[in-house]
């Protein structure tokens, strides 16, 4: 190791909770400080004057050879972050192993290091651990995402509540005036529903459509978007479907609610649910015509005797 460099290895240097290391021209190890030497599992001894990628054949090559030269080049300072890339050694962590991070995760400096001449002939590079910041921030973004997932939700049968429903309408809507791709909207109604709440009670009720919107959420595709439209009403937007589509699953959906076994209190419960169906025309402006045309097909279907499908 040059003398010079033997000035970058006081004490501190060996104790601080940092990965310092430098590497030359050719990229050998010029200085291995005790984190590295915890972390890597690799002595001092075992890696001063040998090139940094024999040793760790796991790093990513091309990526820091191209970082490390334009340094010598360039003669500036870099700095990477774990959120760029997530980490430049491999080392494992001793956090637990529900937070969701296999290694260690890394930020870096790497700082050129002028000989007497003024030129740069070595780089220093400062390894940090930032492992609990990725980890907590990992558990913010769920949560935050939990939290919007809720907000989202009907928090009685647990499908998509009114409000986002018609925003996915909206920007499917938008979507298919762009590509001129099929949309499609289905609404249903569950038939004489009052009659549950009135004979068995609301809770009835309540369990009633917790089971609907749970069975028929396992039918639908991960691209429709099915709403709880008020009370016992639901909507389902369907992008990339015709009008034949729309009845076809209609007519399925009718069949699925029709044959759903569904026992309270020791008492079998049978349910019918009318449906009307609709598909966006270029004459319609607003979703609010697409709504109203599915809208008018669920009401000929309950004035056509109920337990049917109409689509217009």
């Amino acid at each position: 190791m040059p003398d010079r460099l033997l000035a970058l290895n006081p004490p501190i240097v060996e104790h601080i909770e940092v990965g310092i290391f430098v590497v030359n021209k050719q990229f050998e190890v010029q200085l291995w400080n005790q984190f590295m030497v915890s972390h890597s599992g690799h002595a001092a001894n075992d890696v001063l004057s040998r090139n940094l990628f024999d040793l760790f054949p796991e790093l990513p090559r091309k990526w820091l050879e191209k970082k490390l030269n334009s340094i010598f080049l360039l003669k500036n300072f870099s700095f990477v972050s774990w959120e760029q890339r997530p980490y430049l050694f491999r080392f494992p962590h001793n956090r637990p192993v529900t937070g969701g991070v296999d290694f260690m995760q890394q930020s870096c400096t790497f700082m050129p290091l002028r000989n007497e001449q003024g030129q740069v002939d070595n780089i220093c590079a400062l390894l940090y651990d930032m492992t609990d910041v990725a980890i907590y921030q990992r558990q913010l973004q769920s949560a935050m995402c939990q939290l919007e997932e809720t907000n989202n939700r009907d928090s009685l049968t647990g499908v998509f509540n009114r409000r986002y429903t018609l925003q996915r309408l909206l920007s499917e809507a938008d979507r298919a005036r762009r590509y001129r791709t099929p949309l499609s909207l289905l609404m249903f109604d569950l038939d004489r529903f009052k009659q549950i709440n009135d004979t068995l009670g609301h809770l009835a009720g309540d369990e009633v459509l917790r089971m609907c919107g749970r069975h028929i959420s396992a039918l639908l595709r991960e691209s429709d978007v099915f709403g709880r439209y008020g009370g016992e009403e639901f909507i389902i937007v369907l992008p990339q479907t015709d009008l034949d589509g729309v009845s076809l699953l209609g007519e399925r959906l009718r069949r699925e609610i029709e044959q759903l076994p569904i026992v309270i209190e020791s008492q079998a419960i049978h349910i019918t649910a009318s449906f009307g169906g609709a598909c966006w025309q270029d004459a319609m402006y607003e979703i609010e015509d697409l709504i109203q045309v599915a809208d008018l097909a669920l009401y000929q279907s309950k004035h056509a005797g109920r337990n049917c499908v109409t689509v217009a």
